[in-house]
């Protein structure tokens, strides 16, 4: 499993921290707060306090040997900027930050953050996407104007071919997978396990069911059925 560092302990590292633990992750949670240091120092690998823009105090916790470095320091822009550049420093190879702002963002990527992550944006644009259609489970932007959706089959689907439906020519959207819940009964027991239909065909027949992985412009995504 991965070894990762959490630097800064808000409401967004700490649950950041204590997910990745159970997921069984390595985890070292850092903060300069003792108190946060205290709240989730049983549930992580290593909880130390200290200052993350210290060389050689991270070089004393073991960071350059890290698999992947997150900086979750919200209330102060500029250590989140100077964390970021000594973790470079020390070696880190995968470096993700978390921006509060758009310009946030852009400066971070120009001073090298492997991934920038902006939760409150991105948690909009997903509540965004379910209230526009409710079939929608989940979702991720592959570039501007272009998503990937996860979406429940919609009741006009259900029963019909794919050559039938005609994603691509009436919706301009193209189907990557569909994602098929199956039913199995042995010993008077009933299993169910999610089968992938990876390469579906223009003769597959959706089912209620299903879960359609599907891919187009968002202005295509838009107009697929929502009842």
């Amino acid at each position: 499993m991965p070894k990762i560092a959490v630097i800064g302990l808000g409401r967004f590292g700490m649950a950041l921290a204590r997910q990745l633990a159970r997921g069984g992750a390595e985890v070292i949670a850092i903060d300069s707060k003792a108190n946060l240091i205290s709240e989730i120092s049983d549930d992580v690998d290593l909880a130390v306090r200290l200052d993350a823009t210290d060389e050689a105090a991270m070089r004393s916790q073991g960071i350059p040997d890290v698999d992947i470095a997150v900086v979750s320091i919200g209330e102060n822009f500029e250590a989140g900027l100077l964390a970021t550049v000594l973790l470079h420093r020390l070696g880190v190879t995968r470096v993700i930050c978390r921006a509060q702002t758009t310009t946030h963002a852009e400066i971070f990527q120009q001073i090298g953050a492997t991934e920038v992550i902006q939760p409150e944006t991105q948690a909009g644009e997903h509540l965004a996407h379910r209230l526009a259609n409710e079939h929608i489970e989940d979702f991720i932007t592959l570039a501007e104007g272009f998503t990937l959706i996860e979406m429940r089959a919609p009741r006009e689907f259900c029963g019909k071919t794919l050559a039938t439906i005609g994603l691509r020519q009436k919706y301009e959207v193209n189907l990557v997978a569909i994602k098929r819940q199956e039913s199995k009964d042995e010993d008077g027991l009933t299993t169910t396990s999610e089968r992938l239909v990876a390469v579906p065909a223009p003769t597959d027949v959706i089912q209620p069911d299903d879960l359609l992985v599907l891919v187009g412009s968002d202005r295509a995504l838009s107009r697929l059925p929502s009842e």
